[in-house]
């Protein structure tokens, strides 16, 4: 499907706390359409523009079929602590999101945009950025016309239910921190969710074509794109990133 005035997008992880914000922005946008947001259980929440499609993620692919849409937005992801093993945290941050993906595919989408993470690189020490970046790497691999990764750092805001020791000082201490993670530690600044939403709005209307990456000033500057661009939005900073990975 080409680009329209009125997009249509397929959304997955809409209750987690960056899905929350990617939906709000999404279904405020004069340009979007339609959204059709895929959870595992009901959102409980109306919009004219809104469809909330009910599904068990293992099965997805075959419930999901015969859907069309313009660009796809993944926002699942998990915690090695929510997950209970690092095995089922793989299962939800690279199956589940390749997944969808092939879902997105086969949905004919265009345009594929994920929330990843600052430093994503399958080559890391740690579990959890290794794994975001094969997860990146596989869906380099599905052949999406435009691919959008964004790779925030922590990610500031408030989740359902009681409120966290953890999120509460991130809200308090990051801005105060941000301003000396420079150079290339800027990708490292706490950026907030609601930010990171407005995005992946902004990721619809760039303009690029191919993989691109977004770190913490190009999701900025993403997040202030109020009309579809005939040049495509690059961070520097993520290019740059991207450049030393495969030298």
């Amino acid at each position: 499907m080409a680009d329209t005035e009125h997009k249509v997008v397929l959304l997955a992880g809409a209750s987690g706390l960056v899905g929350k914000h990617a939906l709000d922005a999404l279904l405020s946008a004069s340009d979007i359409g339609r959204v059709f947001a895929v959870t595992r259980r009901p959102l409980g929440r109306e919009h004219p523009r809104l469809a909330n499609r009910i599904v068990r993620f293992d099965s997805m692919e075959t419930q999901l079929k015969g859907m069309t849409c313009h660009a796809a937005v993944c926002c699942l992801g998990t915690t090695i602590k929510q997950a209970g093993s690092q095995e089922e945290f793989r299962r939800v941050d690279v199956d589940y999101v390749l997944s969808f993906a092939r879902v997105a595919k086969a949905s004919q989408a265009q345009r594929f945009i994920v929330v990843s993470s600052a430093a994503a690189d399958s080559q890391a020490k740690n579990f959890y950025l290794r794994t975001k970046g094969e997860m990146e790497e596989a869906l380099e691999g599905v052949g999406f016309v435009s691919l959008d990764i964004l790779q925030p750092g922590p990610i500031l805001g408030l989740r359902g239910g009681p409120v966290r020791p953890l999120d509460l000082g991130a809200l308090l201490l990051m801005p105060l921190i941000n301003p000396f993670l420079r150079g290339t530690r800027a990708i490292l600044r706490g950026i907030s969710a609601q930010t990171v939403g407005a995005a992946i709005v902004g990721a619809t209307r760039s303009g690029r074509k191919g993989v691109q990456r977004y770190t913490y000033q190009g999701m900025e500057a993403l997040a202030r794109l109020k009309s579809v661009r005939t040049v495509p939005l690059v961070d520097p900073q993520a290019a740059g990133n991207a450049r030393r990975r495969r030298t």
